[in-house]
């Protein structure tokens, strides 16, 4: 029964972890040295690609990890100027986003 449970445990901490979404803020960003479809993040390692959705209008971009931050409060990410476009926060500023890792 434990090696069931101990397997079963194992392929739902495997599955979590690479579906895992985070949630919450994103802002904008000019990076003069990297143009087109980037962003910032705290944690993740440089050059992962992350499908970023904004949660209230639906739109989609994916982005690649060049630098750190967010530095704001409650911000999980810093997209670019273009990205922000296609995302459709560019006047707002911020917006309510899901980021997943590809």
């Amino acid at each position: 029964m434990k090696t069931v449970t101990f397997a079963a445990l194992g392929v739902v901490v495997s599955i979590s972890a690479a579906g895992a979404d985070e949630l919450g803020q994103a802002s904008y960003y000019a990076n003069p040295q990297h143009s087109g479809m980037i962003a910032a993040h705290k944690t993740l390692p440089f050059g992962t690609r992350v499908r970023v959705t904004n949660l209230d209008n639906g739109c989609v971009v994916i982005v690649t990890i060049v630098d750190r931050g967010p530095f704001g409060r409650g911000r999980v990410i810093d997209v670019s100027t273009s990205a922000a476009e296609e995302l459709g926060f560019l006047q707002a500023g911020l917006a309510r986003v899901r980021l997943e890792r590809l």
